[in-house]
């Protein structure tokens, strides 16, 4: 087995850790056997309180944090409240980013979102695609917000020494998504519709654009793996990624990608649903493609473990009751 950077007894807090991307790293953590694995609710710890995480991290001393808490929702939400998105991203992670430097965290992983790349960046969409062109503007409070984050990490960095890491991931799925249709993503959106065809009885389910678009589709405890193995790499390899004159930036993703209907008839076959599937090429499809360049990933060492079919299946077991 592969050498440990971060030890077993390490102190590692986990900001976020009852999100989608949180509870995975913690699911993660807590199968290797990490012993200390620091966590707090938002009841227990306002991460917009600038003092009360300067105190938190004064008393807990972290060594390690992952830095998974967000504001997050789908484009209703993002062009319905934008001030709060740019505004609540930019203060929780400025909290976090400081204090960790203050306390003398060793290491931190920032998690970003594939949206900061331009609206028509390559595809695949190397990490060398940041800030060389316009966003999807239907978001971009909150890429921008991602944005400065790594350029937070980028300039701590450089100034303090810190050894501060920005991941990007593709799309996600899993568990502890957002299954709400009125603000869910496209997967949890067709489980939760497939779902409610097979309760109902219904012999269709509608999707939404014309089921042409392509995307990228990541479960979410391969993103956890991806993420402990990232920040247990030695210190030769982990420097690769904090160089200098570039951004301290990382694509976690499958470097695959589906069609939006390749991804409807594979929940339907999962679920068991055998209707129909109708298109209403009213609504809109969105980006054509959104498929991520993980060759510095693949280069490191990791690779995604789960197939989507695979990924969507235990999605299915672990939230079935709460959905049927």
């Amino acid at each position: 087995m592969e050498p440990r950077y971060m030890p077993k007894d390490a102190r590692i807090f986990i900001a976020g850790h009852r999100g989608l991307v949180g509870s995975a790293i913690h699911r993660e953590l807590t199968q290797l056997g990490y012993s200390t694995v620091i966590t707090r609710s938002r009841s227990d710890l306002d991460l917009l309180d600038a003092g009360a995480v300067r105190t938190f991290f004064a008393e807990e001393k972290p060594q390690f944090v992952f830095l998974a808490a967000a504001k997050v929702g789908g484009i209703l939400a993002n062009n319905t409240y934008p001030a709060d998105f740019i505004r609540d991203n930019l203060t929780l992670q400025n909290n976090v980013i400081d204090a960790s430097y203050q306390s003398g965290v060793d290491r931190l992983l920032f998690l970003g979102s594939s949206c900061i790349y331009p609206k028509l960046a390559p595809q695949p969409m190397p990490e060398s695609s940041l800030l060389t062109g316009p966003l999807e503007a239907t978001n971009r409070p909150y890429a921008l917000a991602k944005i400065a984050g790594i350029e937070m990490c980028w300039s701590y960095n450089r100034q303090y020494g810190t050894k501060y890491l920005a991941a990007m991931p593709t799309n996600l799925y899993g568990p502890n998504d957002n299954f709400d249709l009125n603000n869910s993503h496209v997967l949890p959106a067709l489980l939760r519709k497939t779902a409610e065809a097979i309760r109902t009885g219904a012999d269709s389910v509608t999707v939404w654009g014309t089921g042409t678009p392509r995307r990228e589709l990541l479960y979410s405890d391969d993103l956890a793996q991806a993420c402990v193995f990232l920040m247990n790499l030695d210190e030769a390899r982990y420097g690769t990624l904090l160089l200098e004159d570039a951004p301290p930036l990382i694509n976690i993703g499958t470097g695959e990608d589906v069609s939006i209907r390749e991804l409807a008839e594979m929940i339907a076959r999962v679920l068991g649903f055998s209707g129909k599937l109708v298109f209403d090429a009213t609504k809109p499809d969105g980006t054509p493609r959104k498929l991520m360049d993980v060759t510095r990933l693949h280069t490191l060492g990791w690779k995604h473990v789960t197939s989507l079919e695979h990924g969507i299946g235990r999605t299915w077991s672990a939230v079935r009751a709460q959905l049927s």
